[in-house]
């Protein structure tokens, strides 16, 4: 593949420098009244999570909410999205209903986050799957619901190729993260569909409806969803690629070796690699990190296969590194890293790590000013990245594979 500097790369290895290696001790993580004004500025310039949510439908939940309690917060973003449900519901019309479809779906899925780790927050999660499957009913072409059995469970996720298109068609398993779901990665990936590439999309291991929760060979899940799309004749088996963000960048950067042989390439959004899985990050840098919203740390117990405290999960995350593992070493697909120099929340080292194992050339896109996964308050948010940076790339290497 031909190296070039293309969208905003700036100074990539440069950047890397950027991240101390000595880093600094986290405040604690916000009580309730920083949430609410966190969660109104977020909101009113679109930021993650917020992204899609009405200011004023956010400012109406928070008024609900004066404790830090799970369900106090899952009820109240619960009670404004039945509200666009009911509304959805009783639409004389696909366009309002699609409309109040999505506002009700994003609603719920903001009271079920950063993870459903309560029985409120359960629930959310519930109504948000069910309000994104209605959702989907208005779609123009069809979003099909996948089920794949898989060790005694199920492997739930969405295909959804383009439309009028004559023969396999290539596709993006696109990868959830932490606190993203398939869900979302879905609603993204809906843009590369008029350009005749389909998706699969999938909940990362620990999260949503993934059978299987983190741990050394969770990948395996991602194995039985390409064993599956081999079966499906609509796509063309040589032209897939991964793509995963946040944590699911991790699991995509090991699929870039594990899975070399069946996948054209990988995308990698700061991606988790070596350092992050350290016990000294943990606790210097994931607890209490300001740049997540709220509950980082209690985010990754809740995913993680046999954690229930912070000191289960030092003792489980050093294991996870792809270094530890011998991967970096190996022969890998093409790759492109995405992320900011100032992320707080995935460590620069790692992505510098990245770019210098392995066989095959590597491209990055690196924001000097950019935070977790590259995202800016303003300008590079995070749509503009998927848009102009991602989604290009992806094209331009199916592009390539017909050469």
């Amino acid at each position: 593949m031909k190296m070039k500097s293309w969208i905003g790369v700036v100074g990539v290895i440069a950047g890397l420098c950027v991240w101390s290696a000595n880093v600094q001790a986290q405040a604690p993580d916000r009580n309730i009244e920083e949430i609410k004004t966190e969660s109104m500025a977020r909101a009113q310039r679109g930021a993650y999570p917020l992204g899609g949510l009405d200011p004023k439908d956010v400012q109406e939940a928070l008024d609900g909410i004066k404790t830090r309690d799970r369900d106090e917060w899952a009820a109240s973003f619960m009670r404004v999205g039945d509200r666009y449900y009911q509304a959805a519901k009783n639409a004389s019309n696909k366009s309002d209903a699609a409309t109040n479809y999505r506002r009700a779906w994003r609603l719920f899925y903001f009271a079920q986050w950063p993870v459903p780790n309560s029985p409120g927050k359960a629930k959310a999660y519930d109504r948000a799957t069910d309000a994104y499957l209605q959702y989907a009913t208005t779609f123009d072409n069809p979003m099909e619901l996948v089920r794949i059995p898989f060790e005694g469970k199920t492997i739930t996720g969405y295909l959804r190729l383009p439309k009028n298109t004559k023969g396999p068609v290539p596709l993006i398993l696109a990868i959830s993260g932490l606190d993203s779901r398939k869900e979302t990665v879905a609603e993204s990936y809906a843009q590369i569909l008029p350009h005749g590439v389909g998706f699969f999309a999938v909940d990362s291991p620990g999260t949503g409806q993934a059978p299987v929760k983190v741990s050394k060979t969770a990948d395996r899940m991602f194995t039985a969803v390409l064993d599956y799309l081999r079966t499906r004749p609509e796509v063309d088996h040589e032209r897939i690629i991964a793509s995963g963000v946040s944590f699911g960048g991790y699991w995509a950067a090991k699929l870039a070796v594990t899975e070399k042989h069946r996948l054209l390439g990988t995308v990698a959004q700061s991606p988790p690699v070596d350092e992050f899985f350290s016990e000294k990050f943990l606790r210097e840098g994931t607890m209490g990190n300001r740049e997540y919203l709220f509950d980082l740390a209690p985010a990754f117990i809740n995913v993680f296969e046999g954690a229930q405290t912070v000191e289960d999960l030092a003792r489980l995350m050093p294991s996870m590194s792809l270094k530890a593992m011998g991967l970096l070493d190996k022969p890998s697909t093409p790759m492109l890293i995405v992320t900011g120099a100032l992320d707080s929340q995935v460590p620069m080292s790692d992505a510098e790590l990245l770019l210098r194992s392995g066989d095959a050339p590597k491209e990055a896109w690196i924001n000097p000013r950019g935070g977790h996964l590259g995202r800016e308050s303003h300008g590079w948010v995070d749509p503009v990245i998927f848009s102009k940076v991602i989604v290009p790339w992806e094209l331009r290497l199916l592009a390539e594979s017909r050469k």
